[in-house]
Parts: C-alpha cells; structure tokens; sequence
C-alpha cells in the first residue's frame, strides 16, 4: 500500500508544483468566484467562461497549502467542458470521498465510492474521479479537508451564482 501512498503523493505535488490551468481570465465576460480558509489563509480565486451551461474555460489563481492548491488544480482539469449538473454530481462526488467514515480512514482506499459517497466494492469511483483520487487520503488529517473543498466550494458558489443571474 505504501506504493500507492507515494503514488498520490506524487500527483499531488505534480498539481501543486505545476497547476493546470492556472491564471486569470478577464471579467467580464468570465465570471469571478473566491474561496477563503480563515483557519490558515488559503485563497483560491476562480475565473470562468461559460457557454449555456458548460463551462468552457476555468482559470486558478490564488495560494495556499499544495492541499488546497493542488485541488483546485485537479478541480479545474476534471471540470472544463461539462455542464453545471455534470459538475453539481462530480462535486458530491469528491465531497462524498472526502467524508468517508472515521471506521473506513483506516481501510486501503481501494474502494469506490457511488453517487452517493456508498462503498460499491469496485473500482468505478477511480476512473470516474480521476487524478481527484490521490487526495482520499487527506480524510486521515480532517482539519485539510477544508483544504481540499475549498475550490470545490468556490466553484459551487460560483455556478449558483450563475444560475440565479440567468
């Protein structure tokens, strides 16, 4: 299992190190959403185009911990191109995985996570998530799950923010 522990710490410090998408767009026309952690000051400041309802462009600014930042990294790979609901299910996907059970941290995290956040038994929820995978460890220290939402949450509140002004 150690392997698969250097693995995605690896990946981690790859979206940490060097993250996709990183930038800024103009606003407008792009759309502007933040994310704050006051318990460490981590920032993510997210710039985004959509086209109807898929998001055709996203851009990653700000800094923070290679948790938070390496998660907005892998948040905005996973996301560009698909449309809000198809990001709505990806994101309670990612939250599912990030607040697994305290009798399940312990386990060898080779399990795969449903719609829901449900053990499946298989291996589905990997391909499905992706690079997002490597971060399933971080439930092992719950103060960096905020780390590892905060994208997730700025996006979120972003889309919304979208959806209301349309």
């Amino acid at each position: 299992m150690a392997g698969l522990e250097d693995l995605y710490r690896e990946i981690i410090l790859d979206h940490y190190r060097n993250p996709r998408n990183r930038g800024q767009l103009e606003c407008p026309p792009a759309r502007r959403s933040e994310g704050f952690n006051p318990l460490c000051g981590d920032e993510v400041v997210l710039t985004f185009e959509m086209d109807g309802d898929v998001v055709t462009d996203l851009r990653v600014g700000g800094y923070g911990c290679s948790i938070s930042q390496a998660s907005a990294s892998m948040m905005s790979a996973a996301v560009i191109g698909k449309t809000i609901d198809e990001i709505r299910d990806l994101t309670r996907s990612f939250k599912a995985m990030m607040s697994i059970h305290e009798e399940s941290i312990g386990g060898d995290g080779s399990e795969a996570l449903d719609g829901a956040g449900e053990s499946d038994g298989s291996t589905d929820g990997a391909l499905r998530l992706g690079d997002l995978e490597a971060l399933r460890g971080v439930v092992k220290f719950p103060v960096r799950i905020k780390c590892a939402t905060l994208g997730w949450n700025a996006l979120a509140t972003g889309l919304d923010e979208t959806v209301e002004a349309s």
